[in-house]
């Protein structure tokens, strides 16, 4: 395994699992193979509605919980109110986060970066983070905020690697969380012909020469799956090293292309969303 040290001096894995649209049995299923796996990096999210199932799933892994670093995020629904954090620790079964985030940019994120400030200085959370929010409300967070942030979670991969974003994010020793590492399973993004080029060099399959992509490019990734072949594999590309000039090849396909953009509309939505969720 490899290692981002965050600017509060905490080590973070670079690769894990994301149970992004998995059901809490799912959700509990995955976690324990990855962590059985050697998996040390779990991703979940109130809005995901899987967290009770998530933490069923480091409990049966067997593994200490000290050995994992687990995140999760609060729905813009839950900023601002004051149980939010305890609620999320009682469904996760645990008495910390590894790393909490705040997970869309609605009207009340301020709100709601001050509980986890708040929740960072109890110890209740060990790193806090962004997601999925705009430069400009980011560069608002980096200003003015107390404590600025560790970690911000967006869109990236080879098609949208956010070059601008990281020479932001350089300057500030904050780490970036790759959502959608493969593409969303893009089969054009995944088939491009240098990723089958460098798997038949490596003896790699395609998916994990774009995952060690972007551990080498310093990304930390999450991809999400469910069979357990797919979660060990994703997880198998530390034992090789991408070159130069491999990095260089696989810089041409950028395409400046994301496959999510949020609306005003969507936004909304986010913040009149009901989490209930599915024991």
């Amino acid at each position: 395994m490899e290692y981002y040290t965050l600017n509060n001096g905490i080590k973070m894995p670079m690769a894990g699992i994301g149970v992004f649209m998995m059901s809490p049995a799912e959700a509990e299923a995955a976690v324990e193979t990855a962590l059985k796996s050697g998996v040390r990096l779990i991703d979940t999210a109130n809005g995901y509605m899987n967290e009770s199932g998530t933490g069923r799933g480091i409990k049966k892994s067997g593994v200490e919980r000290e050995e994992i670093f687990l995140v999760t995020k609060l729905w813009p629904t839950v900023y601002g109110k004051e149980t939010a954090v305890d609620e999320s620790l009682q469904r996760l079964g645990t008495d910390y986060i590894d790393l909490l985030f705040l997970h869309q940019p609605t009207d009340n994120w301020r709100e709601g970066y001050k509980q986890i400030e708040k929740a960072y200085k109890e110890g209740k959370v060990k790193a806090i983070g962004l997601s999925n929010f705009p430069d400009n409300l980011l560069k608002e967070a980096i200003d003015t905020m107390e404590i600025k942030p560790q970690v911000v979670q967006v869109e990236a991969h080879p098609y949208f690697p956010q070059t601008e974003l990281k020479k932001v994010l350089a300057q500030t020793g904050m780490g970036l969380m790759a959502w959608y590492p493969l593409g969303h399973g893009d089969k054009a993004l995944i088939g491009e012909p240098v990723f089958s080029e460098l798997a038949a060099k490596y003896g790699k399959s395609n998916a994990q020469i774009i995952l060690r992509w972007h551990v080498q490019s310093g990304n930390i990734v999450i991809p999400g799956s469910k069979n357990p072949d797919h979660i060990r594999d994703n997880f198998d590309i530390f034992d090789f090293e991408l070159t130069g000039e491999d990095m260089e090849k696989i810089a041409e396909v950028d395409k400046n292309v994301r496959y999510y953009t949020a609306t005003p509309e969507m936004i909304a939505a986010y913040a009149a969303m009901e989490l209930k969720e599915d024991l």
